[in-house]
């Protein structure tokens, strides 16, 4: 069973910075594809960043480019969101996710196995 602990969230005003780190275990890590999605309320889950663990091709929302980066550290099982200049727009909850194989839709959530508890991330 596929267990995703996220971590990193807060508080922080428009323009500044947060690292959110998901820790995933109870797989074997190889050939899958993880991603963060993010959900405010009265709105639709969203997909922000994917990133496939054996190749490391990653993939960006559009209002996100330029802004966040997806990372992984395969030691660790650990993949990573860098926010950078980050807008109020951006508050939401943000999920950890995984898939076990190829997608072509990355930032599409019905793609996704298993999925974090989440993380509160709030701009002002």
């Amino acid at each position: 069973h596929v267990q995703l602990v996220e971590s990193g969230g807060g508080s922080v005003q428009a323009g500044g910075s947060l690292r959110l780190s998901c820790a995933a275990s109870g797989y074997t890590y190889s050939s899958i594809c993880m991603g963060w999605f993010r959900q405010a309320p009265g709105k639709e889950r969203e997909g922000v960043a994917a990133i496939f663990t054996d190749g490391g091709d990653t993939y960006y929302a559009d209002s996100v480019k330029g802004r966040f980066t997806i990372s992984q550290d395969n030691a660790k099982n650990t993949i990573y969101l860098q926010m950078n200049t980050l807008r109020p727009e951006d508050t939401a909850m943000y999920y950890c996710a995984y898939k076990y194989g190829y997608t072509q839709y990355t930032l599409s959530s019905s793609e996704y196995d298993y999925w974090g508890q989440g993380t509160q991330v709030t701009v002002s």
